[in-house]
């Protein structure tokens, strides 16, 4: 059988026992349900048995939590195993022996296009040419900055 159809099939597999340990948790007793009994409705016990459900769903619940996580770790590990450990995801998007060079050209492309940035030409440090858009506002008269 092929790869992709076993983990098919396990996957669909996990969807059922996840959907089934769900119903099974949710099936069971919560610990004030005894007191439902106690004030009158006594007919908790009758479907299982007069020991209740407690033991055939906790039983049912660890039958199917553990053929769950045997199932995760089969999956697992055919997932690890499809995986090709040679290659990078950068080799397998632009292949193995791809035209990237190692250095940038200089051949006056659109780089030479790009306007200078403000206050650069001056020297005095970045940042600087941008306080001429700032406005003057006058502090209180007296001098403090409040």
């Amino acid at each position: 059988m092929d790869a992709s159809l076993i983990v098919s099939i396990l996957t669909g597999l996990h969807v059922l026992l996840a959907v089934g340990l769900i119903t099974l948790i949710l099936l069971q007793q919560g610990p004030g349900a005894g007191m439902g009994a106690a004030f009158g409705s006594g007919a908790s016990g009758t479907v299982f048995g007069s020991r209740g459900s407690g033991s055939f769903l906790t039983k049912s619940t660890a039958a199917l939590a553990i053929v769950f996580f045997l199932n995760s770790i089969g999956l697992a590990i055919l997932a690890g195993s499809s995986v090709e450990r040679d290659s990078s995801v950068l080799e397998r998007v632009l292949g193995p022996e791809s035209e990237i060079p190692a250095e940038p050209s200089d051949s006056g492309g659109p780089a030479r296009d790009v306007p200078a940035a403000p206050g650069a030409g001056n020297g005095s440090g970045a940042g600087v040419g941008f306080t001429d858009d700032v406005p003057n506002i006058p502090g209180p008269a007296d001098g403090r900055n409040e």
